[in-house]
């Protein structure tokens, strides 16, 4: 199992971009930094049992208790699972 790795600020803009992410946060005007600051973000090399995904998997949590997003990449895009 790989270890977690942390995000990038091209990948936090990237993550920022998607829907249920800026609902989830209201992320309006924030830079990647900011938001970087508003949240827990980690990123894996996931490769799941077959068939399975294998690829990106990010795993995002905000400062309350709460189940995690997580977000996987299809076609180039993240998205949720």
């Amino acid at each position: 199992m790989n270890k977690p790795m942390e995000l990038s600020i091209t990948e936090w803009r990237e993550v920022m971009e998607v829907p249920v992410v800026r609902e989830s946060w209201g992320v309006d005007q924030e830079t990647p930094e900011q938001f970087a600051a508003m949240a827990y973000g980690v990123k894996f090399e996931f490769v799941g049992g077959a068939p399975g995904y294998a690829g990106d998997l990010y795993i995002l949590h905000g400062e309350a208790l709460g189940e995690p997003i997580t977000l996987i990449r299809k076609a180039g895009k993240l998205v949720t699972p």
